[in-house]
């Protein structure tokens, strides 16, 4: 077994995308023609952003939404960078909404959350250990 993608469904699937390339200078490796589809060069493993058409089509039905929902849901994405500070003040200039300003871990991680404008929950680290 080998951790493949993880995929976010949005309102907003170019949005999405250019949210990332904005805030952290990723950059987007495809998007459909139909724009309801999109990944993110990451690395080995593929963060993607599908339309909530396409979620309901593929579930069969509803889910809870990340950007209707009032709360985070109880699940994020890291993204790791030596400087949070930085990535934390860029993501909120590019839309993000602050949850928690970047602190120190007694572990000595540095650590800040943010939401993204598609309603996901980020966790903006420094590697552990670091």
């Amino acid at each position: 077994m080998k951790f493949g993608y993880t995929i976010n469904y949005v309102s907003d699937v170019d949005r999405a995308l250019s949210f990332f390339e904005q805030a952290f200078d990723m950059k987007r490796k495809f998007i459909t023609d139909e724009k309801d589809y999109g990944e993110l060069d990451t690395g080995e493993t593929v963060l993607s952003f599908a339309s909530h058409e396409l979620g309901k089509l593929n579930l069969q039905g509803e889910y809870v939404s990340a950007s209707e929902s009032k709360d985070p849901l109880g699940i994020e994405i890291a993204l790791v960078t030596d400087d949070v500070i930085l990535a934390h003040n860029q993501a909120i200039k590019s839309g993000a909404i602050e949850l928690k300003a970047p602190e120190s871990k007694p572990w000595g991680q540095m650590v800040s959350y943010v939401r993204c404008p598609s309603g996901i929950l980020l966790e903006l680290c420094t590697p552990i250990g670091a």
